[in-house]
C-alpha cells in the first residue's frame, strides 16, 4: 500500500489533537519569554522590590499569576479549536462564581487580610494589639483568624482577619496621673511627682518612668503626669508597681489621696 506523506502530514496538521498541541507549545514559549524579560531577568524590578526584603515573595506571587494566566489563555485555544462555545462557557463560569463567591465572601476577605498581614508584618506573634477594648498577645497567625491570649484574664481569642482595621498595637508607653490636692504647694508637688517617678524606676515591670509636668486641673484634685516605659504585655503589672510606688509616697507625706466631695450651701432666710 502506497502512503502519501503530504497528504499524511495535511491530516496529522489538520488533526485537532495536533493543532491544540501546537497552541500550547506557542503559548507557552510566549508566557517564557515575557516570564524572562519582565521577571526572571528584570533586575530593575530585582532591586525595587529588594528594599521592602520581600524581593523574591513579590517575584514568585507575579511568576505565579503570569503562569496562571497563560494556563488559562491555552485552555481557551483548546476549547476554541474543539468548537466549544468559549462565551457561553465563560458566561457560565461567571455565574457559578458569582454565587460562590457571594457564599464564601466572608472567607475570602480574611484569607486576603490574612495574606496582607503576613507581607506587610503588620503585627507579629509576640506583639500585643488591641481589640475591642481587649489587649492581648499575639499567639498564632494564620491566613484566616489570628488568635491573642488576653492579658488580663488569659483566655484566648480567635479574632476574624477581616477585621484588621479594629486591631491595634499596642504601644510600650502608658501615662499614669498622680492626684495631688490643690493645698500642696506646685514645688512641693512637683518634688513628690519626681520622688515617684524615681522610686518607680526601680521596679523590675518598668523599663523607665519620666515625670511630664501637670495634666490638668480637675475638680478635686490636681493631676501630674508620668509618662511609663514597659513591656506591653506587662503594662498592667507596671501600672499597679507605680500606683502602688505613688500611695507609698503620699502616706510617706502624710498627703491624702484627694476625692470628690460635694459642698452644700444653705440660705438663711
Amino acid at each position: 500500500m502506497n502512503i502519501d506523506i503530504a497528504e499524511l502530514f495535511k491530516i496529522i496538521i489538520k488533526s485537532k489533537i495536533t493543532q491544540s498541541i501546537i497552541a500550547i507549545i506557542i503559548v507557552y514559549i510566549i508566557y517564557k519569554i515575557i516570564s524572562n524579560i519582565f521577571i526572571t531577568n528584570n533586575k530593575v524590578l530585582k532591586e525595587k522590590v529588594s528594599i521592602s526584603n520581600k524581593g523574591k515573595t513579590y517575584i514568585k506571587l507575579l511568576s505565579s499569576i503570569l503562569r496562571y494566566v497563560f494556563l488559562g489563555i491555552a485552555l481557551l485555544c483548546v476549547l476554541k479549536i474543539y468548537n466549544v462555545n468559549i462565551t457561553s462557557l465563560l458566561a457560565g463560569i461567571g455565574i457559578i462564581g458569582v454565587v460562590i463567591g457571594l457564599a464564601i465572601q466572608d472567607a475570602l476577605k480574611d484569607i486576603i487580610r490574612g495574606t496582607t498581614i503576613l507581607s506587610d508584618n503588620y503585627f507579629r506573634v509576640g506583639d500585643v494589639v488591641k481589640y475591642n477594648n481587649i489587649e492581648g498577645e499575639v499567639m498564632a497567625l494564620g491566613l484566616k483568624t489570628t488568635r491573642i491570649r488576653d492579658i488580663a484574664n488569659e483566655n484566648i481569642i480567635s479574632i476574624s482577619n477581616r477585621k484588621i482595621d479594629e486591631i491595634a498595637i499596642v504601644s510600650k508607653f502608658i501615662y499614669i496621673d498622680i492626684p495631688l490636692p490643690y493645698e500642696l504647694k506646685l514645688k512641693d508637688a512637683e518634688a513628690i511627682a519626681e520622688e515617684i517617678s524615681n522610686k518607680a524606676k526601680e521596679k523590675n515591670e518598668i523599663k523607665d518612668c519620666i515625670y511630664r509636668g501637670v495634666k490638668d486641673l480637675a475638680d478635686s484634685s490636681i493631676k501630674y503626669q508620668l509618662k511609663v516605659e514597659c513591656k506591653p504585655k506587662e503594662k498592667l503589672m507596671a501600672k499597679k508597681a507605680v500606683n502602688k510606688t505613688i500611695l507609698e509616697v503620699l502616706e510617706k507625706y502624710n498627703i491624702q489621696v484627694p476625692y470628690n466631695q460635694l459642698d452644700i450651701h444653705t440660705k438663711n432666710k
